[in-house]
């Protein structure tokens, strides 16, 4: 199957997941914050040999343009060793300098308005917040809330 841009396939489209954010590809986030658009649509595509599952909120403005509030992102692939390969992928991916971020649960990075980090090697989750209407506690409470499922736990 032949990749087009960044984008293979949209999966799935829901509306208004609870505070809660579900679950994604083997982690669940326990955390959206309040005011999060109310469009949440799920998203799977790969670049570059690493496969992305997304989790998308957007809310609908004035002009009828959207806007994405905040992302959560799984991604799988054998070059996300390190959290400094991690950055160096990301970097490339996003074509943009991520700019100054401080460490973040040992294995990734934080900033004003990502975080990503390594739940094990080859295995990466990535949280993007509005900073114009998010704050840092926002995005750091969202990060801390995401978390992988323990082995044998059934996923819905």
């Amino acid at each position: 199957m032949g990749i087009v841009g960044k984008f293979l396939v949209i999966v799935g489209m829901g509306v208004g997941l609870m505070q809660s954010g579900g679950e994604l590809d083997g982690f669940s986030i326990g955390h959206v914050p309040a005011g999060v658009g109310k469009l949440v649509t799920d998203f799977e595509y790969e670049w570059e040999e690493v496969a992305f599952r997304s989790r998308v909120w957007e809310r609908r403005l004035d002009d009828g343009a959207h806007r994405v509030d905040l992302q959560v992102i799984v991604m799988r692939g054998e070059r996300l060793t390190t959290p400094t390969e991690l950055r160096a992928f990301l970097t490339e991916y996003e074509e943009r300098d991520l700019g100054d971020l401080d460490e973040f649960q040992d294995t990734g990075f934080i900033g004003t308005r990502e975080a990503f980090w390594l739940a094990e090697p080859g295995v990466a989750a990535v949280v993007k917040i509005d900073p114009d209407r998010f704050g840092a506690d926002d995005l750091r409470a969202v990060a801390l809330g995401v978390r992988r499922h323990r082995v044998g736990t059934p996923q819905k």
